[in-house]
C-alpha cells in the first residue's frame, strides 16, 4: 500500500474507505470487513451520522487484535455549526467519544461555510453566518489548538479553493496538511493539485466514482454517469478490471488519496484490489482529456435567497 508522508513523518495510506451515505446497520459491517481485508484508512465525519457505529467497529477490531491503533489512520471533520472557537474542541471531543478513540490522525474543516449553532436543513439566510462575521482564520486558530492538545495529529480542510488556501496559509501557524475535495476524471482539479503539491498540502479525492448513490436532492437532471463513460469502460476492458478500479488507480497514480465508499463486501474487496492495478502513460493521457469541470457535489445546498454564500464565492470561480 502506497503511503503519503506528512511533514512530521506521519504516514497515511493513500487508499481508504469512505463512509458518507453508509446507512446505520451497514457501516458497522463495512468497516469491520474493510479492516479485516487490509484497509487501514477510514474517513469519517460527524455530519454523516454514523460515527458511533463506526466506533463500535473500530473498538471491536482493536480489541480482537486484527489491527493496532498505530496502524490505523482515522480522519473526521468539524461540522459547519461548530466554527466558533468555543465549539471546535467540543466538536472533536464528540467525534472522539463516538469513535471510541483518544485522538484522530486528521481533522478537517468540512466546508468553508458557517451555520449558526444547532441549526440544520432546510437552510435560510437567518441560519447562516458569513465568513466576514466568523472568518476561517478564527476557526483555524482553534483547530491548531487541537494539535497542541494531542486531540489530532494533523489538521486540514475540505472543499477549499486555491484562493481560500492562500489566505489560510498567510494566517496559519500550522499550515493545512490536507484538502479533501471532489476529484475524478470529470473534475480533475488541474490547477488545485499543483498548487497543493507546491505548498505541501495533500489532496484526498471524495466522490471518486461519481457519487451516483448520493441523495436525489443533490442530483441534477440528466447528469453524466462517470462509471459508464465509454473511455473508462474501454480502459477497464483492456486491463481486465472494473471501471471503479480504473478510477481508484487513476487517483492514486496522480498522488492523491482516494476514499471510495461501499458497504458491499465484494466491492470493498474489489476496490482494495485497485491498488495493484497499473495504468499506462497512454491511459493517463486519455483520461486527462475527459475533464469537463463537472461537480456532482456543487455546493448549491449552501445557496439560499439573500444568503451570504453563492457558488461564485464558495468556489472562487
Amino acid at each position: 500500500m502506497s503511503m503519503l508522508q506528512y511533514q512530521n513523518g506521519d504516514t497515511m495510506p493513500i487508499f481508504g474507505l469512505g463512509t458518507w451515505k453508509s446507512a446505520p446497520g451497514e457501516v458497522y459491517e463495512a468497516v469491520k470487513t474493510a479492516i479485516r481485508l487490509g484497509y487501514r484508512h477510514i474517513d469519517c465525519a460527524l455530519i454523516y451520522g454514523n460515527e458511533a457505529e463506526i466506533g463500535r467497529a473500530l473498538a471491536e477490531s482493536l480489541q480482537s487484535g486484527v489491527v493496532t491503533r498505530e496502524n490505523l489512520w482515522i480522519t473526521s471533520k468539524l461540522w459547519n455549526d461548530a466554527h466558533a472557537p468555543a465549539d471546535v474542541q467540543l466538536g472533536i471531543e464528540r467525534t472522539l467519544a463516538d469513535l471510541q478513540l483518544d485522538y484522530l490522525d486528521l481533522y478537517l474543516m468540512h466546508w468553508p461555510v458557517v451555520i449558526k449553532k444547532g441549526e440544520g436543513f432546510p437552510l435560510t439566510k437567518e441560519k447562516l453566518i458569513s465568513l466576514e462575521e466568523l472568518p476561517i482564520a478564527t476557526t483555524w486558530q482553534a483547530m491548531e489548538s487541537l494539535v497542541k492538545k494531542g486531540l489530532t495529529r494533523q489538521i486540514g480542510v475540505s472543499n477549499f479553493s486555491i484562493q481560500k488556501l492562500k489566505s489560510l496559509l498567510e494566517n496559519a501557524d500550522i499550515p493545512p496538511a490536507m484538502n479533501q475535495v471532489e476529484l475524478h476524471p470529470y473534475l480533475q482539479q488541474t490547477e488545485l493539485l499543483p498548487f497543493a503539491q507546491e505548498h505541501n498540502i495533500f489532496l484526498t479525492a471524495y466522490s471518486p466514482l461519481g457519487s451516483s448513490d448520493r441523495p436525489a436532492a443533490l442530483k441534477a437532471q440528466d447528469e453524466p454517469i462517470l462509471l459508464e463513460d465509454p473511455t473508462l469502460l474501454e480502459i477497464a476492458d483492456k486491463h481486465h478490471v472494473t471501471p471503479a478500479q480504473v478510477l481508484i488507480r487513476w487517483a492514486i497514480q496522480r498522488g492523491t488519496a482516494v476514499i471510495p465508499k461501499s458497504v458491499n463486501p465484494a466491492r470493498i474487496e474489489q476496490n482494495l484490489a485497485a491498488v495493484n492495478v497499473t495504468l499506462t502513460a497512454e491511459d493517463m493521457a486519455v483520461i486527462a482529456a475527459l475533464d469537463r469541470h463537472r461537480r456532482y457535489v456543487d455546493g448549491s445546498i449552501w445557496v439560499v435567497e439573500d444568503g451570504p454564500y453563492t457558488l461564485a464565492n464558495l468556489w472562487d470561480e
